[in-house]
C-alpha cells in the first residue's frame, strides 16, 4: 500500500496502520473530532468524508463510541474508505486540506470506557512476583496455567496519556511495622500493559468463543496500570486488588485497529505445558492471536526496560473467552488489559517491583540518580511497535504520565 503523502521511511504511522483517536485544535478547543494518524498529521475523518462526497455519521462523532458499536462490517468499510482516500491520488486535492499537523492538536480519551478488566497473563511476571512474595513455595499458583487470572477494575479512573498522576494515599504496613499507618504510597509503581478495546457487544448469558474474538474486539492500545505496591500488599488478601490499583490507569490516545495487526504482527503463543480446557484450547486454531509487540519503558527519558509481548502465556482471544464464559456480557467501550508484560531476561520486566527486585536493586537513570520505586516528579512513557507489511513497523503512540505529590 502506498500513499500520496510524502512520509518519512521510518514513520510508525504509515498507510498500513491508521490508528484512530480523538483530537481538538487550539482555535476550537471545545470541539472534539475523530481523527486518524498518518505520518506527522492527523486526518480529520469527518471532514474528509464530507470532502469526498461521502458524509458518514460514524466519522462525525466526537468519540469512537458510535464506530465501536457499529460492528465488524462497519469497521472494515470505514477503514477501507480511509485507506482509499489517503492512497489514491484522485482524492488528494479534496482530502489534503483535512490534514492537521499532529504537533498542533490536543488528544483526548478516544472512547467512553465501560467495564475495565485487568489480567495477569505473563508467566514471567507472575513467576517473578511469586518468587518475591512466596520464596518457599512454587512461584505460580496452582490455577495459573489453567485459566487467565484477572480482576475487575475501576473504569472511572481510566485517563488519557498526559494526565498527571497524583500519588495515592492509603493504608500501608511494612513487614517490620506492628500496625498499619495512613499516608502517601511509598512504593508507587507502573505496569506496562497492552489493552484491548471492545466494539460489538454480546448478549448476557452467552459466552464469546475464541473464534469470535475479531468480531468483538475493535483495536489495541497501550496501558499503564499504576500500582501502589504498599497499599496493595496490605489490602489484597483475601479479595485481591482494590485501592492499590483503582486510583489511575493511563491509556494511549491512539487505538490501532485489529485489522492493522494482520498478518505480520500475529504469532503463535508460547508452547503450553498444561493442557487447557476446550474453551481455552487454541493449539489447532487457524488464526493464533499471539502478538509480536515490542514495548519500551522510559523513566525520565532513560530506557529502563524492553518487554516483549510475544511471550505472553495467555492471548487476548483466550482472555475474552474466559471473561465471558460464565455468561458475562461485553459492550462497546469495554476495555481489558493484559496485565504486566515481562520477559525472561534482565531489562525486559514491565514493572519496577520486578526490575528492582522490590526496591533492593535500584535501576540507574541517565542523570546519575537511581530508582527503586517512583518519586514525585518522575515521568514514565511506554511505547510499542509491531511488524507491518514489507518490513515496516507499526506504532501505537505512547502512554505517558507524570507523578504529582499526594494531596492531604
Amino acid at each position: 500500500m502506498t500513499t500520496w503523502l510524502d512520509l518519512p521511511e521510518d514513520t510508525l504511522f504509515g498507510i498500513d496502520n491508521l490508528p484512530y483517536g480523538v483530537f481538538s485544535t487550539a482555535d476550537d478547543p471545545q470541539r472534539r473530532r475523530l481523527g486518524v494518524a498518518i505520518g506527522p498529521w492527523v486526518l480529520d475523518a469527518g471532514a474528509a468524508a464530507r470532502a469526498v462526497g461521502s458524509p458518514d455519521p460514524l466519522l462525525e462523532a466526537a468519540s469512537l463510541d458510535p464506530l465501536l458499536a457499529a460492528g465488524r462490517a462497519a469497521w472494515t468499510r470505514v477503514r477501507d474508505a480511509l485507506t482509499r482516500w489517503l492512497s489514491e491520488p484522485a482524492f488528494r486535492a479534496v482530502v489534503e486540506p483535512c490534514l492537521v499537523p499532529r504537533a498542533d492538536v490536543a488528544l483526548h480519551l478516544p472512547f467512553t470506557v465501560g467495564d475495565y478488566v485487568d489480567f495477569y497473563a505473563s508467566e514471567h511476571h507472575a513467576t517473578n512476583l511469586g518468587r518475591l512474595f512466596r520464596p518457599d513455595s512454587e512461584p505460580l499458583t496452582p490455577n495459573w496455567k489453567h485459566l487467565p487470572i484477572g480482576y475487575h477494575g475501576r473504569s472511572g479512573t481510566v485517563v488519557v496519556s498526559g494526565t498527571p498522576i497524583v500519588r495515592p494515599n492509603g493504608q500501608r504496613k511494612a513487614p517490620t511495622e506492628a500496625v498499619p499507618s495512613f499516608g502517601p504510597s511509598r512504593r508507587l509503581d507502573i505496569e506496562a500493559e497492552v489493552g484491548f478495546v471492545v466494539g460489538a457487544g454480546s448478549e448476557l448469558g452467552t459466552a464469546v468463543p475464541m473464534a469470535d474474538f475479531a468480531e468483538h474486539v475493535f483495536g489495541v492500545c497501550l496501558v499503564n496500570d499504576w500500582s501502589a505496591r504498599d497499599i496493595q500488599g496490605w489490602e489484597y488478601v483475601p479479595l485481591g486488588p482494590f485501592l492499590g490499583k483503582s486510583f489511575a490507569t493511563s491509556v494511549s490516545p491512539w487505538v490501532v485497529p485489529l485489522d492493522a495487526l494482520a498478518p505480520a504482527a500475529r504469532v503463535a503463543p508460547p508452547a503450553r505445558d498444561v493442557e487447557p480446557l476446550p474453551y481455552l484450547d487454541d493449539r489447532d486454531a487457524k488464526e493464533p492471536w499471539g502478538l509480536d509487540l515490542a514495548l519500551e519503558v522510559r523513566l525520565n527519558g532513560t530506557v529502563i526496560s524492553r518487554p516483549p509481548f510475544a511471550g505472553m502465556y495467555w492471548t487476548p482471544a483466550q482472555m475474552l473467552a474466559h471473561m465471558t464464559v460464565n455468561g458475562a456480557s461485553v459492550r462497546p467501550g469495554d476495555l481489558y488489559a493484559s496485565g504486566t508484560v515481562s520477559g525472561p531476561d534482565r531489562g525486559t520486566e514491565g514493572a519496577l517491583i520486578e526490575l528492582t527486585w522490590n526496591g533492593e536493586r535500584p535501576t540507574e537513570l541517565g542523570d546519575g540518580t537511581s530508582r527503586g520505586f517512583l518519586e514525585d516528579g518522575d515521568e514514565v512513557t511506554i511505547t510499542a511497535t509491531a511488524p507491518g507489511p514489507n518490513g515496516r513497523r507499526l506504532g501505537f503512540g505512547e502512554v505517558t504520565g507524570r507523578v504529582l505529590p499526594a494531596r492531604s
